[in-house]
């Protein structure tokens, strides 16, 4: 158990030094960069700085997780309406901004506080095959509606990571392991989706900070994932 805690220590420090070194030295360069909007590279590297603490906090566990997330989504919400991520911005203030309170209070009852993990579980066979019948459906219905309607750049992309996000997060709220499935679906999909941003439209610098994000996001995904397993596990609990 000594070991795991040592390991989850080193991983979280390194996610979160990782991520602050990342942001500040492309905000310092895109800052510097003709026709770049200072303020919207600093709000777009504040909002990432509190997304990652969130994401450590979840991958861990700890109920903390929805105070970081509360920023983070909110800041989000309003860089995805300017970035004309039309799915992304609805779902992060329609959807993620009031599941953060949900999600709190769901912890509550399962046991979370302070680094107390709530107790975790596994979905059913059936339970798993509901959510990727939702994922493959949902994927698609969205994808129609952007694609045919021109609202946003890249609508295969954030018609998945909209789907993504959403169960994702209701498992994250009822502390489901399998959630952590659908987030790996979401950062890979959210890095490709502003990486395109970025490589038509070079003008929008604050994209590059979210590629940055999400590529940690990823990392952090993998081992919430190798975390929750053993939470979940019968009999099993994660020393933090």
């Amino acid at each position: 158990m000594k070991r795991i805690f040592d390991f989850n220590k080193a991983f979280s420090a390194f996610i979160l030094v990782g991520m602050t070194v990342a942001i500040v030295i492309a905000t310092t360069l895109k800052l510097q960069a003709e026709g770049s909007n200072p303020v919207l590279l600093l709000v777009a590297a504040f909002g990432s700085l509190m997304g990652i603490l969130s994401t450590v906090c979840s991958a861990n566990g700890i109920i903390w997780t929805f105070l970081f997330g509360l920023i983070d989504v909110s800041l989000y919400a309003v860089m995805c309406f300017i970035g004309g991520k039309w799915g992304n911005a609805f779902l992060h203030l329609l959807y993620f901004l009031p599941m953060q309170f949900v999600g709190f209070f769901q912890w509550r009852r399962r046991g979370a506080a302070g680094k107390e993990a709530p107790k975790a579980r596994r979905l059913t066979g059936k339970g798993r095959l509901v959510a990727g019948t939702v994922l493959v459906l949902g994927s698609a219905a969205l994808y129609m509606i952007l694609r045919f309607t021109g609202a946003g750049a890249t609508p295969f992309a954030d018609a998945f990571s909209v789907v993504c996000n959403i169960i994702g997060q209701l498992l994250l709220s009822t502390a489901y392991m399998e959630q952590w499935f659908f987030w790996i679906g979401v950062n890979v999909s959210t890095i490709v989706m502003w990486s395109l941003t970025l490589s038509a439209n070079p003008g929008d610098t604050y994209a590059l900070i979210y590629v940055i994000k999400y590529s940690f996001y990823l990392l952090n995904a993998l081992n919430g994932l190798r975390n929750w397993m053993k939470l979940s596990a019968p009999g099993r609990s994660l020393e933090i």
